[in-house]
C-alpha cells in the first residue's frame, strides 16, 4: 500500500493499494476517533462492498448506519441530497461524527456535499470503488450535484479526512465504467505527464492511480479553490458536460469527457489557438480502448449548455489548450469566441 499526503487547509492522506477494503475501520481510526459513522452508497455498490466496510468499522469501534440511493448520474440531484440530509438528522449524527462515501463519483460528490452542509460541516471519508473516482473525483474536495441547467452547478469545496482506494474493486466494474476512468487518466496525462498515457494503455492500474493522484495533489495544493491552475483539470469538460446534459445523463461522464477532449483539441487548432492538433493523437489513443467519439449534437446545442460552465467569469471562459502531449495551458476567450470555437470544432469533427 502507498500513502500520499495532501497539504491543503485541511490536510489528509490518500491510501492506495489492493485488498485493503477490509481494513477500512483501522485506517479511519488514524484520523477520526470511534464515533457514529454513516455509510452512504448506491444500490449497486451496496450489494457488493457495504457489508465488508461496515463490519470493519464495527470491529474498529464505530456505531454504524447506512444510506442507500439508486445508482447512476440521475440520482445526483437535490432530492437525493435532501434525503441524505434528512437521514443524517434522523440518525442523530453530530459534528463529532462522520460520513463514509463508498462508491463512484456520484456517491462521493453527493456525500461530500452533504458532509459540507450538514450541521455546517462534518467529517467525511472517500472510499472510491470506480476507476474514475480513484484517479480523479475522490481527491481534491470538490463536492456537489447537478441542476436542471447543468452539471455540478451546486456544491462546495470540502476536503475529505482521508481517501482509501482499494483498486481490487475494479474487478466488478463493467467495461463502460472502466472506460470512464481511462478518459480521466488520459486527461491527466495530456495536461501534465505524457508518460502516464503509456501506463494507461498498459492497464497498470496501481501506477496510473498513483500518478493521477500525484498530479492532482500538486495542482490542488497550488489552487484549492479552482481559480487558476486547477482549471487545467477541466480539459474536455466544457464540451463534455454539455454532452452529458444533452443526453439527459445517458452518456457517462468519462465518455463525454473523451469526446470533449477530441473536439476541444480540434477546435483550438482550427481557431489558431495552438499549432498542435492533439485531436489525432487522442482519437487514436482512445479508439484503442473502443471509445465511440461521435458527437450527435450541433454546435448551437453545445453552446447553450456551455454557457452554464463554471469556468465562465463575466463575458469570458477559460479553455484548456493543448500545446503538446503532456502540456496544456489556460486561455481566456470571450463567450462570442466560444460560440465560434464550438462551430469550428464541429465542422468536419474528426470523431
Amino acid at each position: 500500500m502507498n500513502r500520499f499526503a495532501v497539504t491543503t487547509r485541511r490536510p489528509y492522506d490518500i491510501l492506495i493499494g489492493q485488498d485493503i477494503l477490509a481494513n477500512t475501520g483501522s485506517y479511519v481510526r488514524e484520523c477520526v476517533e470511534p464515533c457514529k459513522a454513516c455509510l452512504v452508497t448506491d444500490s449497486k455498490v451496496n450489494t457488493i462492498y457495504s457489508q465488508v466496510v461496515i463490519s470493519s468499522l464495527i470491529e474498529a469501534g464505530y456505531q454504524t448506519s447506512k444510506i442507500v440511493f439508486p445508482e447512476g448520474e440521475h440520482s445526483k440531484n437535490i432530492t437525493t441530497y435532501t434525503n441524505i440530509l434528512e437521514s443524517l438528522a434522523e440518525e442523530g449524527l453530530s459534528r463529532s461524527d462522520l460520513i463514509i462515501a463508498l462508491g463512484g463519483g456520484v456517491v462521493g460528490d453527493l456525500s461530500g456535499f452533504a458532509a459540507a452542509t450538514y450541521l455546517r460541516g462534518i467529517k467525511y471519508i472517500q472510499v472510491p470503488t470506480t476507476y474514475l473516482a480513484a484517479v480523479d473525483s475522490s481527491v481534491g474536495g470538490k463536492t456537489g450535484l447537478n441542476l436542471l441547467y447543468g452539471k455540478n452547478l451546486a456544491g462546495a469545496f470540502w476536503q475529505p479526512s482521508m481517501v482509501i482506494c482499494d483498486y481490487d474493486t475494479f474487478r466488478t466494474l463493467p467495461e463502460q465504467e472502466m472506460l470512464d476512468g481511462v478518459a480521466e487518466a488520459v486527461k491527466s496525462g495530456m495536461i501534465m505527464e505524457a508518460n502516464l498515457i503509456d501506463k494507461v494503455l498498459k492497464k497498470d492500474y496501481g501506477s496510473v492511480i498513483e500518478r493521477c493522484v500525484s498530479i492532482k495533489k500538486s495542482i490542488v495544493e497550488a489552487d484549492e479553490r479552482d481559480t487558476g491552475i486547477r482549471q487545467l483539470l477541466n480539459f474536455g469538460h466544457t464540451v463534455g458536460h454539455s454532452i452529458e446534459r444533452l443526453s439527459s445523463y445517458n452518456t457517462s461522464h468519462g465518455l463525454a469527457v473523451a469526446k470533449g477532449m477530441v473536439m476541444e483539441s480540434y477546435a483550438a487548432y482550427k481557431m489558431g489557438l495552438t499549432d498542435f492538433d492533439a485531436s489525432g493523437f487522442l482519437r487514436e489513443t482512445l479508439s484503442r480502448f473502443g471509445f465511440d467519439l461521435s458527437i450527435p449534437y450541433t454546435a448551437e446545442e453545445l453552446y447553450k449548455y456551455a454557457l452554464n460552465d463554471k469556468k465562465i467569469h463575466g463575458d469570458s471562459i477559460a479553455m484548456v489548450i493543448p500545446e503538446s502531449i503532456g502540456k496544456c495551458r489556460l486561455q481566456k476567450i470571450s463567450l462570442s469566441d466560444l460560440s465560434r470555437f464550438l462551430r469550428l470544432g464541429m465542422e468536419d469533427y474528426p470523431g
